[in-house]
């Protein structure tokens, strides 16, 4: 499989990339948004990324019926807008007195969310966001912004739950690997994050037991340790646990999120339908995980 320059170890992203490639945050003013916005501060504080701030405001409109077709919608007047822009001003500043080594900035956006943080991921190094904003409902664990923006963003997708499951900060970077090229580019994603907080890697590779019970095991465990030579060269003190589960990828990652401090996975796994922007293990994790989750896709 051909890599790109971010993820082959044989050309590791450079600091002055990771420098200019900023992370964007989700923002709303939400208890999840600043969730999401403590754990993009970390990030930082690890790769010194610039961190931006975006609040997507999509205005309400009152439409008139007037015949066949809907009349334009009536805008409201400014101060809406200024009170949010308000709101992303204290925040930026605030994360800014807490943290004087990091540059950290706010900018309002208009239009639908969900788009407008897809357009804004592809000159992003990555994205964060809340699993649920203030359009989200009560019972639902992952709103539908994070779960299309996991789909269709240009960079990858760190979606961050409120809770208390949420840090492990002595736990490892777990990485789901099943051979696809998604899996091997989210490889590649988690070896940088473990390597910059100096974590232990787990990589974990789900596989089900055929006619000759564990007999396959040894070759599976051997493709596994094929992805991770090269790393192991570009990072030699990194620790590293190659752990191989014989149930389904969803479970066992969903497990695996319970004592890490991240979960990684690739946008689609081997058993994912070419059209399927999202595969179902990224969708459960997105739901289900008890740490962040990580999406990540070749750009």
């Amino acid at each position: 499989m051909a890599l790109g320059p971010r993820n082959r170890p044989d050309h590791p992203l450079k600091e002055d990339d990771v420098r200019d490639a900023e992370i964007l945050v989700g923002y709303d003013g939400s208890t999840d948004a600043s969730v999401a916005l403590n754990w993009a501060v970390e990030e930082a504080r690890h790769s010194g990324q610039p961190v931006r701030l975006a609040y997507v405001f999509e205005w309400l409109t009152v439409a008139s019926w007037v015949g066949p077709g809907v009349a334009p919608g009536v805008w409201p007047d400014d101060t809406a807008r200024r009170q949010v822009e308000d709101l992303v001003r204290r925040a930026a500043a605030d994360a800014t007195a807490a943290n004087p080594g990091l540059r950290i900035t706010g900018e309002v956006y208009d239009g639908p969310p969900a788009l407008v943080l897809q357009e804004r991921s592809a000159e992003a190094g990555m994205l964060v966001l809340g699993s649920r904003g203030h359009g989200g409902f009560g019972g639902l664990l992952a709103g539908s912004t994070a779960v299309s923006v996991a789909a269709h963003a240009h960079c990858p997708v760190v979606v961050v739950r409120d809770g208390p499951s949420v840090a492990a900060p002595a736990g490892p970077v777990a990485v789901g690997v099943d051979g696809s090229e998604p899996s091997l580019v989210a490889l590649g994603f988690a070896v940088e994050r473990a390597a910059q907080r100096r974590t232990p890697l787990r990589v974990l590779h789900a596989w089900t037991p055929g006619p000759g019970g564990a007999a396959g095991v040894p070759d599976e465990r051997a493709a596994v340790e094929q992805a991770l030579e090269p790393w192991r060269r570009t990072f030699p003190e990194l620790a590293v646990t190659v752990d191989l589960v014989p149930t389904s990828p969803a479970a066992m990652l969903i497990e695996a999120s319970r004592d890490a401090r991240l979960i990684v996975v690739g946008s689609r796994g081997r058993g994912g339908l070419a059209g399927m922007l999202l595969g179902s293990v990224s969708q459960q994790l997105i739901q289900h995980a008890n740490c962040p989750v990580a999406v990540v896709r070749e750009r």
